[in-house]
């Protein structure tokens, strides 16, 4: 699946180039002293997700149960959130070869807000499971699709890759707008990309707690992603089936970008900027990155959902906002910097 002509960094395990002997004892070591510090630092981030709001928690009874009932799942699912997307951000350029895609440059969640639509239009009283259910394999089918383009069409450059994808993803937006409009849920479309944790509450956010089987696949499975990013032919050389492997890596991004839709709603670019970020420091062994990323992704969507929370208080920003603003910042630095490699 990989583009003609694409930017690749010599030595880098994408290319199955070799690595030099302090990649192999330092940076791609799975646990080591930087990583304890991030892991403190995202903690400290977590604690004052716990503590930061506008009801207090010391005011007795009532206060301590606001902090179950808003606060502890608010940030079990900022957690959750943040770890799973851009894990599977990392994923889905590991099987694409590409470094410009993720979830949201790719479709897969304008996908993942048509199949939540049309759910809701068949089905107006389905409960959550059941939403998650159409989001998921509207996700799943939007990805293939995705796949399967690439696969197909010859590109000169990895750049028009995830520009491929936006346009795509803006059609099927278009779609689900008319949709909307036709159907009058045109305020419910927009609340679901809002992207925002403010509807996170003790009763509805318990179905987040799947994501945590998309974590242990990633892991489990985080040596076969690589293997089958460094092409079909090579994978099957080494006795790896790379149509499964695909297939494997397609569901857990469609179950991850489902679930995150119909739960939180839309969290641009978080899969794009953590791997690249990461990559930038540590290369490209995906074993090794994925505590990286996930407390990384963590640290991210924390900062932006404490910034949301307090930048005008008593009110709230959605998180999106601000995601949007950094990653698109982030996403342009990347494409300046990917001509560059081209030239």
């Amino acid at each position: 699946m990989r583009s003609s002509g694409s930017p690749v960094e010599p030595g880098s395990a994408r290319t199955g180039g070799p690595q030099g002997p302090g990649e192999k004892t330092g940076k791609n070591r799975l646990f080591t002293w930087p990583l304890l510090v991030g892991l403190f630092v995202v903690c400290g981030l977590v604690v004052a997700s716990l503590c930061v709001g506008q009801y207090s928690i010391l005011s007795g009874p009532e206060g301590w149960d606001m902090f179950f009932i808003t606060r502890v799942p608010r940030t079990v699912a900022l957690i959750l959130a943040g770890a799973v997307m851009a894990m599977s951000g990392l994923v889905m350029q590991m099987i694409t070869q590409n470094r410009f895609v993720e979830p949201t440059t790719t479709g897969t969640t304008e996908w993942a807000g048509l199949g939540l639509l049309l759910c809701m239009v068949v089905f107006p009283h389905a409960d959550i499971l059941t939403r998650m259910v159409a989001a998921i394999a509207a996700a799943f089918i939007g990805t293939m699709v995705f796949f399967a383009f690439i696969q197909r069409v010859t590109l000169r450059s990895s750049i028009v890759v995830p520009i491929v994808g936006m346009m795509l993803g803006a059609v099927v937006g278009s779609l689900s707008n008319f949709v909307a409009f036709a159907t009058d849920m045109t305020q419910a479309l927009g609340i679901w990309f809002a992207g925002s944790f403010t509807s996170i509450f003790k009763g509805q956010y318990e179905p987040i707690w799947i994501l945590i089987a998309v974590v242990l696949v990633i892991f489990i499975a985080a040596d076969r992603f690589t293997v089958a990013g460094l092409g079909k032919d090579v994978a099957t050389n080494v006795g790896v089936n790379y149509n499964r492997i695909v297939l494997i890596g397609t569901g857990v991004i469609a179950m991850a970008s489902g679930i995150i839709t119909v739960v939180v709603g839309n969290l641009p670019f978080l899969g794009l900027v953590v791997p690249n970020l990461v990559s930038m420091f540590r290369g490209d062994d995906l074993r090794s990155n994925l505590p990286w990323v996930a407390l990384s992704g963590i640290a991210i969507v924390t900062a932006c959902d404490l910034l949301a929370r307090t930048v005008i208080a008593p009110f709230e920003v959605p998180v999106s906002l601000i995601l949007g603003v950094v990653g698109a910042a982030v996403f342009i630095v990347l494409l300046i910097r990917g001509r560059k490699v081209v030239s």
